[in-house]
């Protein structure tokens, strides 16, 4: 019998890679490439911004002003009424109750209860008028001394005065409650109408200067828009030829966008400087004034959070209308093939 032939494996055949030509090899661009290419874009763009803005000295500086004095205008305003509120809240003779006690309290009655009512967190200080003090100076100021020095007893009550350490109404309001709650006092006494109209004219021009400041806000943007939109106009050429060559709209708005921030920031640092000038200008009358009414306040200024909340409040408003110029108007810019 032939011998069973054993079959040969065929041979194997080596696989080789395909060789890449050596003309084009692909780009691979990493992150920290990616990132530096952005980082040194946004540095580019505020400096083309600012190179912009000072080749353009006089419209920027037109604008800035415009800013400028837009912003300063509310703060002013804001920097007087919290003075306003400073000194009325200083004022001695503010909101004070009235405690008339009934006839037959003692003065050794009355003042534990001026001292009792003296240590409370919510009263300040209080007056102790005794009956024929009281008496005494009800003949001086009324110019009926004779017809009271023949009245058989002193009508009058004693009295305690009391200064609260609030002068809200609610919180006066509350604390006479409290005091009639005694049973030593006959009648406690709040004109608090005074304090209400006080309170009322403060909230009212509280609520003016927050309605002025987002008037000046939205006209801020308006200008930040328009003096955008202008330079785009002036840069269509430059913007077509950009897409052209592939520049993504990213990459056209960066430019306008600090533009626009650059804008605001500055408007806000002049309207801090602005500010304290009109401040500086106007504390020297008021403090004399101050002190003719016997008063240890002076005119506050700006604090140290409204030098830094101002620019950069600013500067945001700025951002923002350069935003909406861009977004509006960039669109617009195709080039044509």
């Amino acid at each position: 019998m032939a011998r069973n032939a054993t079959p040969r494996k065929a041979p194997r055949q080596r696989l080789e890679k395909p060789r890449r030509s050596a003309g084009a090899q692909s780009a691979q661009t990493s992150l920290r490439d990616r990132f530096t290419a952005w980082r040194l874009h946004h540095r580019d763009s505020f400096y083309d911004a600012l190179g912009r803005m000072r080749r353009a000295r006089a419209s920027s500086a037109m604008t800035i002003v415009v800013i400028a004095i837009a912003l300063a205008l509310p703060s002013g305003l804001s920097v007087l009424l919290d003075n306003a509120k400073v000194i009325t809240r200083g004022w001695d003779g503010n909101a004070h109750l009235s405690v008339f006690l009934k006839l037959d309290t003692d003065d050794s009655t009355q003042r534990k209860l001026a001292e009792q009512w003296q240590a409370r967190p919510d009263i300040q200080r209080t007056q102790v008028i005794t009956r024929q003090q009281a008496l005494a100076e009800f003949q001086a100021l009324s110019g009926f001394g004779d017809v009271l020095q023949a009245l058989p007893d002193n009508p009058l009550p004693p009295l305690i005065v009391v200064f609260p350490d609030s002068t809200d109404p609610v919180s006066l309001k509350a604390l006479q409650n409290r005091l009639e709650e005694s049973p030593a006092v006959d009648l406690v006494q709040l004109d608090v109408e005074w304090v209400r109209r006080l309170h009322a004219m403060i909230e009212l021009g509280e609520r003016m200067i927050t309605a002025l400041t987002l008037a000046l806000a939205l006209a801020v943007v308006l200008v930040v828009v328009n003096t955008i939109r202008l330079a785009i106009e002036s840069r269509r050429e430059e913007i077509v030829v950009v897409k052209i060559v592939g520049g993504t709209d990213g990459f056209v708005r960066r430019p306008f966008l600090y533009t626009g921030f650059c804008f605001g920031f500055a408007g806000g640092l002049l309207a801090v400087i602005l500010v304290q000038i009109a401040l500086w200008w106007l504390g020297g009358p008021i403090n004399e004034l101050l002190r003719l009414y016997s008063s240890d306040q002076t005119l506050a200024t700006l604090g140290i959070s409204s030098l830094l909340t101002l620019p950069l409040f600013s500067g945001i408003l700025g951002l923002l209308g350069a935003w909406l110029a861009v977004g509006r108007h960039l669109g617009e810019i195709e080039p044509n093939f």
